[in-house]
């Protein structure tokens, strides 16, 4: 057993220490705010997260020194905003061997930045970082309904480690050192989810939704070659599978916000109605900016970008993607997928 402090106390972020103290752990959770951390020490239940109970042995506090002091492993569970706030809050605060997991999803909207390489840059070279993602709603994890992951970094040993401390019996983890991949998915997945969404509110069938979700993929795939990353990680669970699950599950708050834009609510109207934070505002923004500064075409994400930043209706925005000129589906000499 360790101690591991879990930084973010949102519906993943508890479900998280849930898992780990389900692993025999000792758990504590962190919440920027004193009022939440009180609300939650006595409700002993998440808003987010009805009828699942938080056992009172997981620890739930607000003092960022007293999280870090002694944890074995820093998780960061914060929404992608507060990525590298968080981490350099934690600065020169975790012990020497602590391992930092990031299990935040996103990529930096003001720098387009990815989180492994936020986090590698705040923590220096002698602290661990690893990175998990996959299909993994929170709502089902906290619920022990079986999940698969992928636990990433450079350095292998570490995803191996990261890999036993999460895995057991609902909760399945495979490794990889493509942190690019990884992370890109992450982010990527959440803009696509929010555009079949807004396609539904539309009125459009599950036709636009496959195309959507296809098309959306290949660019994912595209992008996350060109950065230095492995096109069989995109079809892997870091991207079809958190693709799949983003697109298509009632538990996705990119999807429902997408779903009250092509009904006509304004962008940020949506965006306060799901009443959490929806992961594909900001990341539509920053996949943009990666598309333009590696020169990869990327057209429903920035489609996606127009309609949420530059007030564009959803409509013309669908008919600009169905015109556009012929091409083939695959590039001649591309590469074929691996998937194993």
């Amino acid at each position: 057993m360790m101690k591991i402090s879990i930084f973010g106390s949102g519906a993943w972020g508890t479900a998280i220490s849930l898992l780990l103290r389900d692993n025999g752990h000792e758990v504590t959770m962190w919440s920027k705010f004193e009022q939440e951390a009180q609300t939650l020490r006595e409700s002993r239940e998440n808003p987010l997260l009805q009828g699942v109970g938080i056992p009172v042995d997981i620890d739930i506090i607000s003092d960022i020194d007293d999280a870090a002091r002694g944890a074995g492993v820093a998780v960061i569970a914060v929404p992608s905003y507060a990525v590298r706030e968080t981490a350099e809050a934690l600065r020169g605060k975790l012990e020497g061997g602590c391992v930092v997991v990031c299990m935040s999803k996103g990529i930096e909207k003001d720098t387009s930045s990815l989180f492994y390489g936020i986090l590698k840059d705040a923590f220096g070279v002698g602290m661990p970082v690893a990175l998990v993602s996959g299909p993994t709603h929170a709502e089902e994890v906290a619920r022990r309904i079986p999940t698969a992951c992928v636990a990433a970094s450079e350095d292998i040993a570490i995803a191996e480690r990261v890999q036993s401390l999460l895995m057991n019996d609902y909760y399945r983890v495979y490794t990889s050192t493509d942190v690019i991949g990884v992370g890109l998915g992450a982010a990527l997945k959440n803009v696509v989810a929010l555009s079949a969404g807004v396609c539904d509110g539309l009125g459009y069938g599950d036709n636009t939704t496959a195309m959507l979700m296809t098309r959306g993929l290949a660019e994912m795939a595209e992008l996350c070659v060109r950065m230095g990353g492995r096109k069989e990680t995109i079809a892997g669970l870091a991207g079809l599978g958190d693709l799949i699950v983003t697109c298509m599950s009632r538990h996705s708050r990119n999807r429902r916000a997408g779903v009250l834009i092509g009904k006509g609510r304004p962008v940020q109207d949506a965006m306060r109605e799901v009443g959490a934070v929806v992961e594909g505002y900001y990341a539509a923004a920053a996949a943009h900016g990666l598309s333009e500064a590696m020169g990869v075409d990327m057209p429903i994400c920035l489609e996606a970008y127009r309609v949420l930043f530059e007030g564009k209706s959803p409509q013309k925005a669908m008919k600009e993607l169905m015109g556009r000129s012929k091409k083939s589906e695959h590039s001649t000499g591309e590469e074929t997928w691996v998937i194993r």
